[in-house]
């Protein structure tokens, strides 16, 4: 029998309520959200690292912070500032980094123990967010198929 092909979840919070994120993962059957945020707060209310640790455990699923996939200041400002093309230079070298390097094999190895892991960011679309460059490094070590989740908006 064939083995089966390794899924990886992603979503994003931007513009959504806890309830609808946790609404998705569960219709996921996610067991684990790896938060990909280099700083884990947010102005948001529900979506701060305790907060949101405390409301997926509730609800059975597991939360991880790999800080190091997230994306360093400089970027963060180049991402607000619209440039897209220095934001994706800066991350890309970023994901090069030892650490950064780390923590994406301790991803891998998630994904290749078969448990259903979902990548969190901010951004709604996954294109314009870091997540994607995670997901192009996680394809280049294995295969794997990609969902992204898209919670209603508020």
């Amino acid at each position: 029998m064939p083995k089966k092909t390794p899924q990886l979840f992603t979503i994003g919070y931007e513009n959504a309520l806890p309830a609808a994120v946790l609404g998705e993962l569960k219709h996921a059957k996610i067991k684990l959200l790896i938060d990909t945020r280099a700083v884990a707060a947010s102005r948001r209310p529900g979506f701060s690292k305790r907060q949101l640790s405390a409301m997926l455990d509730e609800s059975g699923i597991g939360y991880l912070h790999l800080q190091k996939l997230g994306t360093p200041a400089e970027g963060r400002e180049s991402a607000r500032a619209g440039d897209l093309k220095k934001l994706w230079r800066i991350y890309d070298k970023h994901i090069k980094t030892s650490e950064a390097q780390e923590q994406l094999g301790e991803l891998i190895a998630l994904i290749k123990s078969g448990q259903r892991v979902c990548l969190l960011c901010y951004c709604r679309d996954p294109r314009s967010c870091h997540r994607d460059r995670i997901v192009a490094n996680v394809k280049a070590r294995m295969r794997v198929t990609v969902e992204d989740l898209i919670p209603p908006l508020f």
